[in-house]
């Protein structure tokens, strides 16, 4: 999910009016990051929760659970239709050796014990669902649901930040952006980061976008923009929403 969107375009259309004209190289952008939403795939209360905003977890770590009475009781109810379908198919066995039986019967039996099964397999998968654990390794970024509130099926009840999902944004114009290239390392800088971060180009848009307010002219050419995507290789040292300023290396601008 792009976060802070709206926002970061306003404060980047005021920044490209007002940009530094000594040297064509310097852009400004802001962080931005595409979270992962971790949700239940049934409705349920929220009975604890393992994490707090800012906590790092791993992959596989236990994030949250649900309340589970309605999953074991259902379990349970599979678990009986099992194990008599486990009866009813040894017993069209022995009939169908003895010629007392027909094949009918004994594959409707059979057919009846991997319906069974299938239907246990299906409950014990919605019983090991209400345990929530971490798609990936990152940091919980906020959490929207609280130990005794009810979630629908598909609301988040949190959100983490996997560190390879965190990336710059910033806008090139028309004259420049034929210069910036696929991979190339540009070098990022903020207020109270550390000096030499750097961001490799990962996307630039193939559309134009104008500067506000626009009339398609000649003249107008000159607002022509162009998103462009870095991701940090030090993505732990920025946040979310942050702004930044983006250099870009001597020989594109020239």
């Amino acid at each position: 999910m792009r976060v802070f969107v709206a926002a970061a375009l306003a404060a980047v259309t005021l920044a490209l009016a007002g940009c530094n004209s000594d040297n064509p190289n310097v852009l400004q952008g802001w962080v931005e990051a595409d979270l992962i939403f971790v949700s239940p795939d049934e409705q349920g209360r929220v009975e604890v929760l393992k994490v707090r905003e800012g906590d790092r977890v791993r992959k596989a770590d236990l994030l949250f659970t649900l309340d589970d009475d309605l999953q074991k009781s259902d379990v349970a109810v599979r678990e009986t239709a099992l194990a008599n379908a486990k009866q009813g198919f040894a017993r069209a066995q022995e009939l169908l050796k003895t010629a007392a039986g027909t094949q009918k019967t004994y594959d409707d039996a059979e057919a009846a014990l991997r319906q069974a099964k299938a239907n246990l397999d299906w409950s014990k998968t919605r019983l090991d669902r209400r345990t929530m654990k971490s798609p990936v390794d990152g940091v919980i970024q906020q959490v929207y649901f609280r130990p005794g509130e009810t979630v629908a099926p598909g609301r988040a009840v949190l959100s983490v930040l996997p560190p390879e999902n965190l990336k710059i944004r910033f806008f090139a114009p028309e004259t420049l952006v034929s210069r910036i290239k696929y991979g190339e390392t540009v070098a990022v800088s903020c207020d109270a980061c550390a000096a030499g971060l750097q961001a490799k180009v990962t996307f630039i848009s193939g559309s134009a976008e104008y500067t506000p307010p626009v009339i398609y002219s000649l003249e107008e050419r000159a607002k022509l923009v162009y998103l462009i995507e870095a991701h940090p290789t030090d993505p732990e040292k920025f946040r979310v929403g942050q702004p930044v300023t983006v250099t870009l290396p001597n020989g594109a601008g020239s």
